[in-house]
């Protein structure tokens, strides 16, 4: 049974930093790529970033790209979004995503955890 566990969430002032941290498990992640999604208050689900387990490849929404990092420790199989800069924009519950390399649809999803900036 797979499963993506998120944390490190939390209250944060704007210009600060947290790391997120996505936990997978159930199954062998090496063809996969690793998603972080957002869903801001009242609003729809939204990309953030991704990467490749295997290659490492990442991409980036624009709206984070310079201030987020996303990156992977494959002994832990764990997925990590680093994100600075935080601005008050970024309150939303974060998402962890799986999905096959060769799939455009994520099969599977953490619980999420919440982000809260500060002004």
């Amino acid at each position: 049974q797979v499963q993506l566990a998120e944390s490190g969430g939390g209250l944060v002032q704007a210009g600060g930093s947290l790391r997120l941290s996505c936990a997978a498990s159930g199954r062998t992640f090496s063809n996969y790529v690793m998603g972080w999604f957002r869903q801001p208050p009242g609003k729809e689900r939204e990309f953030v970033a991704d990467i490749n387990w295997s290659s490492g490849t990442t991409y980036y929404a624009s709206s984070v790209k310079g201030r987020f990092t996303v990156s992977r420790d494959n002994a832990k199989s764990t997925v990590y979004l680093q994100m600075s800069s935080l601005k008050p924009e970024d309150t939303a519950v974060y998402y962890c995503a799986a999905r096959h390399y060769i799939s455009p649809q994520y099969n599977y999803w953490g619980q999420g955890t919440q982000v809260t900036v500060s002004s």
